[in-house]
């Protein structure tokens, strides 16, 4: 199998995960990006108060989502691009929590993806004093990008992972995640309700 996957970074407007107010997308194939995508996303109500820790970090303020797509009609967007895709991201877990979250604050079925953490396989990878994500990045030969930038941090994701696989000679995401002992993980999603049966 190709290394193929998609990298995913979401910004967020305040301290809930279901605030996402920005994502960023980079399409791998064959150990490639091939394509990137970002934009801006009005957050779900009742999460959609933007604190001034969030955008002194990425520059987003309420304004500049009021013309935005809402969550629920971004989320289609979000899935066309990534397919069935492994997602990856820096610290993946959070971004995999802001699917889940914000997809429960607005009632959308979460896509039940399955994603890796480009953070603990750069800890298997490289010898770093701060696995930071510009740091990281850097190590792989990816500089001088804008980070917090949802699409910029998506790129450099994506990157770690592509330099990770040839470093440790992974020709997919599956053989990266075994040969440094990471776990694909996946995006718990309730099970469908049993339907009683009628004798």
């Amino acid at each position: 199998m190709p290394l193929d996957f998609t990298a995913i970074d979401f910004e967020t407007a305040n301290a809930s995960t279901a605030s996402a107010c920005a994502v960023g997308l980079a399409r791998v194939r064959g150990g490639r990006v091939v394509a990137t995508a970002g934009w801006l996303i009005q957050p779900p109500p009742g999460h959609d108060e933007f604190r001034a820790l969030n955008t002194r970090i990425h520059g987003i303020r309420a304004g500049d989502v009021r013309d935005a797509k809402r969550w629920t009609d971004q989320l289609d967007d979000l899935a066309g691009f990534a397919g069935a895709d492994v997602l990856v991201a820096h610290n993946a877990g959070f971004d995999a929590n802001v699917l889940k979250r914000a997809c429960d604050a607005t009632g959308d079925d979460c896509p039940p993806y399955r994603y890796v953490c480009s953070l603990q396989v750069s800890r298997k990878v490289y010898d770093l004093d701060s696995y930071r994500l510009p740091l990281v990045a850097a190590e792989a030969g990816f500089t001088g990008f804008a980070h917090h930038d949802a699409t910029a941090d998506a790129l450099a994701c994506a990157q770690i992972m592509i330099d990770a696989a040839r470093r440790v000679g992974a020709p997919d995401m599956h053989a990266l995640a075994q040969t440094v002992g990471v776990k694909v993980s996946q995006i718990a999603v309730p099970a469908p309700a049993d339907v009683a049966r009628v004798a």
